[in-house]
């Protein structure tokens, strides 16, 4: 049976961001100053900061880390900051995952933004009226603001539900990340029913994909955190909010870590979301959005299925 939502969120110019922003950030002083100057037009009231340190066979990567936090503790407006800054390097999946854990510690919730991903200024009213209205809905784990399949379907509500974590700019609770494994590996062997909790029988070519994924971070193969958390609110059945309008625009997706050659749509424009927000009348995803995000952002399809499963045999 649906469940019938019908609170509808509000917004107010003159309030202040009260939610807590965490800023990661590593060695791209051009991108950071940009993600950091729409959070100082935000002026949170609480600014979380934290750096991974330079990798040694890099030179002069540690003076441009230096450079970077010089740019980020740079705040002039009535703010609490905190920093994390690592003096070693200690990679994607453990300088994220573990400053995630570390601001969760400290705040009940909160917005994370990465030094590449530019946001709106909508994004941040966004996030903080959400947190606010599905602060104890377990079924919502997550709130995204990255949507780059607006122009191929924008559902009529502000925002719709999904099954996919999209993390170019998104809040959660204390609460999302409780359980994380950055290892993956644990929560494999104690529970993989993610397949049966959020997936159908008819949807044996996306389990496969997400399972080789899921197997990959897991043996170590791919250094990320981002499939860990995924795969934890699959296993915890709850859904993602994801904003109908795109805010967020990747603006170092080139160098990026994992960056490949998919069209991941990066280079759609961002807009300002307007409120008061609409809301969707039921929790139940938006079938056919997930799907735009099935076959435009992850391509999955059988015939790259069947590439990707050949490119292995080719040594």
């Amino acid at each position: 049976m649906q469940e019938k939502y019908t609170q509808t969120p509000t917004f107010s110019t003159s309030s202040a961001l009260s939610t807590p922003v965490l800023f990661l950030t590593f060695n791209r002083p051009d991108t950071t100053q940009q993600v950091f100057s729409e959070i100082r037009k935000a002026q949170p009231t609480s600014l979380y900061v934290a750096g991974d340190g330079p990798r040694p066979e890099k030179s002069n990567e540690a003076e441009i880390c230096e450079i970077v936090r010089s740019i980020i503790t740079n705040v002039d407006w009535d703010c609490e900051v905190k920093t994390l800054f690592r003096d070693h390097n200690l990679g994607c999946r453990l300088a994220v995952s573990q400053a995630i854990s570390w601001f969760f510690e400290n705040e009940p919730e909160g917005i994370i933004l990465e030094d590449d991903c530019l946001p709106s200024q909508s994004f941040f009213w966004f996030c903080q009226e959400l947190l606010e209205l599905f602060r104890n809905n377990q079924k919502v784990g997550a709130i995204c603001g990255f949507y780059s399949n607006e122009l191929d379907y924008t559902p009529d509500a502000s925002y719709f539900f999904s099954r996919y974590l999209r993390v170019w700019g998104w809040a959660g609770w204390r609460r999302s990340f409780e359980g994380y494994d950055s290892n993956l590996k644990n929560l494999i062997e104690n529970n993989n029913t993610w397949q049966t909790e959020m997936f159908s029988k008819k949807d044996v070519l996306l389990i496969k994909y997400f399972q080789q994924m899921f197997d990959q971070v897991a043996k170590g193969e791919i250094d990320t955190w981002d499939a860990q958390l995924q795969y934890l609110l699959w296993h915890k059945k709850q859904k993602v909010i994801v904003s109908s309008k795109n805010m967020i625009k990747n603006i170092g997706w080139i160098q990026g870590a994992h960056a490949q050659n998919k069209d991941h749509n990066h280079e759609l424009p961002t807009s300002e979301i307007e409120f008061p927000l609409t809301s969707p009348e039921y929790v139940e995803r938006d079938i056919k959005a997930d799907k735009e995000i099935e076959l435009k952002s992850y391509q999955i399809t059988k015939l790259s299925f069947l590439k990707s499963q050949l490119r292995k045999l080719v040594p």
